[in-house]
């Protein structure tokens, strides 16, 4: 119980002090929260945990296929604010949005023999 208090605690703490730079520096907030953090962080917690290295790089090529559909959140979220969307409804609308396009891009892997 302990790890995973410390696992939430320092994955919540990157995550503020991206968003407090952000409130700086768009760009450094975004290059900060654009590093592969969260995967990194997975990553080093499933190997910590298992101590398994065939699942760690099972999960980290599992990652490279997911994150190509995940731009589409990237796209989808300016534009809808953009469009007059509140930001809250806008957001909604994205990851609604970039779920279709998870579903979309399994469907296409899986037709091309790609298992997840």
């Amino acid at each position: 119980m302990t790890q995973l208090v410390i696992k939430a605690l320092v994955s919540g703490v990157l995550v503020a002090v991206a968003s407090e730079v952000g409130k700086r520096s768009s760009l450094l907030g975004a290059i900060l929260i654009s590093l592969p953090l969260t995967s990194i962080l997975a990553l080093a917690w499933l190997y910590s945990d298992t101590r398994d290295a065939t699942k760690v790089s099972d999960m980290s090529w599992a990652i490279l296929w997911i994150v190509l559909p995940s731009i589409v959140f990237f796209v989808a979220l300016p534009l809808l604010i953009r469009t007059g969307w509140s930001v809250p409804i806008a957001i909604v609308g994205a990851a609604a949005l970039t779920a279709l396009g998870y579903w979309g891009w399994a469907a296409l892997l899986r037709r091309f023999g790609v298992d997840l």
